[in-house]
């Protein structure tokens, strides 16, 4: 395939760069299937091609909430997402007014944001701070288009929408759609029976008359429905707000239970450690399973398989629980069929799962698709990477058959042509041309710049499949199934042979980024070779050549290491997987370094991250960033359109500082081990409490020397040990 030709399948699902205007600073909090992006004065504007609006359930359910003062625009004063990510706080003011007459900054308006799935509240408190009595109207226009979200990523709809119906009574505004998958779904705006206020069309307006010192508050909710929410109950009384505010700061504080706490002596590293764990207790949905973290915000706010398998990874050692709730789900949703439209195969695991318009109608593949080649052995990895930590065998057994098929899948689907390595190529006409984690049509391509011709063999997919044989024999042995756990054992040395042998190119000094149809190795240089360290694959002495590599100039930018070699042909620091930085493919790569006892490398991958995040709104490193070279007092080129809250970004400290400490949690053996451990020079302290092992906690302290770390054990179980080796 020439580079003109490239574009014609995968790029369609690109997000394009006018999906949203960065220069506009925005606001985003989410819950479940919910979620909001506001302008800083909590507003979303119907105008221009933005992102802002209130999105559930994959469509866009308000495109407009506009707050006015005498039909002016307030003055922002402030604007804030709390700690925990549960309320959107905005103090504006007014202008100068002249009718009446009125000075500016007399009148204070706090905007007091929250969304639980599926409803929207907003508390509004106006006060007066001037001497005499102010009359004022302040009003909220509201909109819905009902778009769907891939409409709002760019994607060109064939065909003509529904149009919006709006209706209105004394106190509700009502906006209508039947969409063309015959779903219908409104937006219910709701306002206080007992509230003076009057309602045109699509704007209420509430007359305001306010003595000196004098205050005045508004409320109103907005519900979201669809056909799917028939057996919800919804009640015409307003709900007391404050009881819905101590509902979520419950939940807030059930969800945080399920997490370690981490606290070091560096506040702005405990600022990234704090907002990382919001964001990703944020992004924990709910379902019949337990919790499974949503990808991220916008475009990702549903379940992805790869997106949530690497997520439990990263704070498996933290919060176990998550781990067991993914797998259970994705358990659940296991491809039992052959089916070319979805790219499903029996065993092979879901790569998303979408509920909206578009997805419905079939115009977008990703109601229930399978097009990823990686999820299934990371599936695998991850129930043998629980299993060993917890020693939880019920939950394997109970997911065993599912284990067992997607074992079944590597091996008759995901090996196409027979020669040991696991390949893919897309059977939808309408679904993803690359399908591994770099995903995007230009992602995999030769030394010559030219794309790749499929079946197309990735480096890390093979590593992914060699760990998750020898994960699964393993488990196998436990379950006393020891034939079938000898076979894969075996065959994962065999693959690791085959690999090295296949895929090393020692003039690189790295991996091949994959082979191609024809088994031409793609000399490129890339981070996917990292995670080759991450599964354990790579020879001890490739490893240490390709650390060098991936923390050399080429590929380390000095905010982390970069997807592509900065001399490669494809080389582009601005593009989605061709140059760019991402926290989570870092923090892979780190704990793969950290495997082979590179320490040092490891050290310098956190240290880039660390740095990076004291440049970032909030310290919430986003899904990626621009791979420029760092510039002095400077930070990273933000993405134009990078999730952000993303869980596998967030979730890129707690790896990060697993690879730091090296410490790994056996449940078999009843036993804690630091292998190694080291912390980078920006922390002394680092105090880790509620540890979860077995039935138990364990808290530590870690102390940085001139010499190394030294520990201090202060609660453990007394049928456990703690080991630390130097």
């Amino acid at each position: 395939m020439t580079k003109t030709q490239a574009s014609s399948t995968g790029e369609k699902f690109n997000v394009g760069s006018d999906s949203i205007n960065y220069d506009d600073r925005t606001q985003v909090i989410n819950h479940y299937d919910t979620f909001c992006i506001f302008d800083r004065l909590g507003n979303v504007h119907p105008q221009g091609k933005k992102a802002q609006g209130i999105f559930y359930k994959g469509s866009r359910f308000i495109n407009e909430l506009v707050l006015r003062l005498n039909k002016q625009k307030p003055l922002l004063l402030s604007s804030a997402i709390k700690q925990d990510n549960e309320i959107l706080s905005v103090d504006l003011t007014n202008c100068k007014m002249n009718e009446p007459d009125i000075k500016e900054n007399t009148l204070h308006i706090l905007r007091e944001q929250f969304i639980r799935n599926g409803v929207y509240f907003e508390e509004i408190n106006v006060a007066n701070y001037g001497e005499t009595t102010c009359r004022v109207e302040l009003s909220i226009s509201f909109g819905a288009d009902f778009s769907d979200i891939f409409e709002i990523r760019g994607t060109k709809r064939q065909v003509i929408r529904p149009e919006t119906e709006l209706s209105s009574t004394n106190n509700k505004i009502v906006f209508d759609y039947t969409g063309l998958d015959h779903i219908h779904r409104s937006t219910e705006i709701a306002f206080k029976k007992e509230s003076k206020h009057t309602i045109h069309k699509n704007t209420v307006v509430f007359p305001l008359k306010l003595d000196s010192q004098e205050a005045e508050k508004i409320e109103f909710a907005v519900y979201f429905k669809t056909d799917d929410d028939r057996l919800k109950i919804y009640s015409d009384t307003m709900p007391v707000f404050n009881h819905i505010k101590e509902s979520i700061q419950k939940d807030i504080a059930e969800t945080r239970l399920l997490f370690g706490n981490i606290i070091s002596d560096n506040e702005k590293f405990n600022t990234w450690l704090t907002r990382s764990r919001a964001d990703l207790q944020s992004l924990l949905t709910e379902t019949k399973f337990g919790h499974y973290p949503y990808a991220g915000v916008p475009w990702y706010n549903t379940v992805f398989g790869r997106d949530g398998i690497i997520t439990a990874m990263e704070i498996l050692w933290l919060a176990p629980q998550v781990a067991k709730d993914v797998l259970r789900f994705l358990a659940s949703e296991q491809a039992t069929e052959v089916n070319a439209d979805n790219d499903a195969e029996p065993g092979k695991i879901i790569h998303e799962m979408r509920s909206g318009e578009m997805a419905n109608t079939g115009e977008v593949p990703f109601k229930h698709y399978y097009g990823t080649i990686d999820a299934t052995p990371l599936f695998l990895m991850l129930a043998g990477m629980y299993y060993k930590q917890t020693n939880d065998l019920e939950t394997i057994k109970a997911i065993w058959n599912n284990i067992k098929a997607a074992i079944t899948w590597i091996d008759k689907y995901g090996d196409l042509d027979g020669d040991g390595f696991v390949e893919y190529k897309n059977n939808s006409e309408k679904g993803l041309t690359n399908q591994g984690w770099k995903d995007s049509y230009d992602s995999v391509m030769y030394a010559d710049g030219e794309l790749c011709e499929g079946p197309i063999a990735l480096c890390e997919v093979q590593g992914y499949v060699y760990a998750a044989k020898k994960n699964v024999a393993v488990m196998a042995k436990a379950l006393g199934e020891d034939k079938y756990g000898d076979e894969l054992a075996q065959a994962a040395v065999h693959l690791k042979e085959k690999f090295n042998k296949s895929f090393w190119d020692e003039e690189l000094g790295a991996y091949a980024l994959a082979l191609d149809g024809y088994k031409r190795p793609c000399k490129v240089l890339s981070s996917n070779a990292g995670h080759c360290l991450f599964t354990g694959i790579a020879k001890q002495e490739h490893a240490q050549k390709l650390a060098k590599r991936l923390t050399g100039k080429e590929m380390f930018s000095g905010w982390g290491i970069r997807t592509l070699a900065s001399n490669e042909k494809r080389y582009n620091p601005m593009s989605y997987h061709d140059g760019s930085v991402w926290p989570h493919d870092n923090a892979m790569v780190a704990y793969g370094l950290s495997k082979y006892n590179m320490h040092e490398e490891v050290l310098k991958v956190m240290q880039g991250l660390f740095d990076s995040s004291l440049f970032i709104e909030l310290q919430r490193l986003p899904e990626l960033f621009c791979g420029f070279n760092a510039r002095r007092n400077e930070g990273p080129t933000a993405y134009p359109v990078a999730c952000s809250p993303q869980a596998w970004a967030v979730g890129a400290v707690f790896l990060m500082l697993q690879a730091c400490l090296q410490i790994e949690i056996d449940g078999i053996e009843k036993c804690v081990v630091f292998n190694k451990p080291q912390l980078p020079d920006f922390l002394n302290k680092v105090t880790i409490a509620n540890l979860k092992v077995g039935n138990s906690y364990c808290h530590f302290e870690v102390h940085r020397h001139d010499y190394g770390v030294s520990f201090h054990v202060i609660q453990k179980p007394d049928d456990w040990e703690v080991l630390i080796k130097k």
